[in-house]
């Protein structure tokens, strides 16, 4: 009898243990019913070209919400506009924690806007997802615990340039142009990095431009003197087509490598001169959806499957349009490995656990691993090379630590 009271009581336990086993924890902007999320974009202002990711994140979680949601929550989705102005991202991101309650802060685009909220984010405990950008300064998980980049690092990407171009040609000579700020000086920081014992020798030539610069044809003409056949640029749109176009203008042909920032072939290669163009190299972790060789691909027709029910109208080629898709992939992702376990918390340890995720238009053989110390995500690029009409790629996958 006395063994028997003893299995009962304990029987008791575990049954009185287990309604907490599988309470809900919830934290702020989510119910039984939803979840609050957000971000804000430059719907309007001097990089308002950028928001179609915006357009693409909202138009994925309505599909989603269609399906019956995450886990039976809908996604509330609330996206304010910054104009690309860091006060005013400040103030709107503010109004989403503080009035909004969302749960996180996701996607939100640009260096300047996403530095001005990020200590803000961070003292206050509040996730700060997929930053759409590659600078280094939001891979600082020991500073910044609550910050995660989505973009391919942009020390990572020149430590990549580097590598190819040792391997290319150990005694070229390398110029160097590229944009004097954290998004210049972070490429050339990993092209050095890349090009490891040789830069010294390898690197004959160096000069940076302002984004106040008018142009960057004196900085082309320089360089040319230094009898480089090798050529890094590291540059944003404007400047780079400026740049490709200049150096086809005095017929110096270098092996060039540009930063796959500026690889639209509509944006770039073409207002710089397809016939300059032809021969440039860059490298990609993401598919170009038009490119005819992912024809057949399943993710990709899943991407333009979904352009045309949910953003009729927009272009499929534009390549903020593909990152706002994936970066609301991965999010609901994570929203449905998070069960009822929905808090800020619980979702920093959700995406920090991420390993070898293959998301919707990724090269093939490319993943996205986020550990506790490590928040770039990306460590594989495929190299590419401009043909006249398409990026076409060259050799295995190119791999740093």
């Amino acid at each position: 009898m006395r063994r028997l009271t003893l299995i009962l009581s304990a029987a008791g336990l575990m049954m009185a243990a287990a309604p907490a086993v599988a309470q809900k924890a919830y934290g702020p902007g989510v119910t039984d019913n939803e979840i609050k999320i957000g971000n804000t974009m430059p719907y309007s202002g001097p990089a308002s070209g950028y928001a179609e990711e915006g357009r693409a994140e909202a138009a994925y979680y309505k599909m989603i919400n269609a399906k019956g949601g995450v886990n039976g929550r809908k996604i509330n989705f609330i996206s304010y506009d910054d104009a690309y102005s860091p006060p005013k991202t400040v103030e709107q991101t503010r109004k989403l924690v503080e009035q909004d309650g969302v749960l996180a802060i996701i996607g939100n685009i640009g260096s300047p806007t996403n530095a001005a909220i990020q200590k803000y984010l961070n003292q206050n405990k509040v996730p700060q997802l997929f930053v759409s950008t590659g600078a280094s300064r939001f891979n600082q998980p020991q500073e910044f615990p609550w910050t995660v980049p989505l973009l391919l690092s942009y020390t990572v990407e020149g430590q990549i340039a580097g590598k190819h171009f040792v391997q290319k040609n150990p005694n070229g000579k390398v110029a160097i142009l590229y944009q004097n700020d954290d998004f210049g000086k972070d490429y050339v920081k990993g092209f050095k990095q890349g090009l490891g014992d040789k830069a010294s020798s390898m690197i004959v030539g160096e000069k940076s431009y302002e984004i106040t610069s008018p142009t960057v044809d004196a900085e082309i003409v320089a360089l040319k003197y230094s009898n480089a056949d090798m050529m890094f640029i590291a540059a944003t749109p404007k400047f780079m087509a400026q740049a490709i176009k200049k150096m086809g203008e005095l017929d110096w042909k270098p092996y060039t490598y540009i930063s796959s920032v500026t690889a639209s072939i509509k944006g770039v290669l073409e207002p710089a001169g397809l016939q300059y163009s032809t021969g440039l190299n860059t490298a990609l972790f993401v598919k170009i959806p038009t490119d005819p060789r992912w024809a057949d691909a399943p993710d990709v027709k899943d991407f333009l499957a979904f352009v045309k029910e949910w953003m009729p109208g927009s272009n499929p080629e534009e390549a903020t349009l593909s990152t706002g898709y994936y970066a609301a992939w991965f999010t609901t992702k994570l929203l449905k490995e998070c069960g009822d376990n929905l808090t800020r918390e619980n979702l920093m340890k959700v995406v920090t656990s991420q390993k070898d995720v293959v998301h919707p238009l990724l090269q093939p053989g490319v993943s996205v691993t986020f550990t506790p110390t490590d928040y770039a995500g990306y460590k594989s690029t495929q190299m590419v090379r401009f043909n006249g009409k398409t990026w076409e790629p060259f050799g295995p996958l190119i791999t740093v630590e």
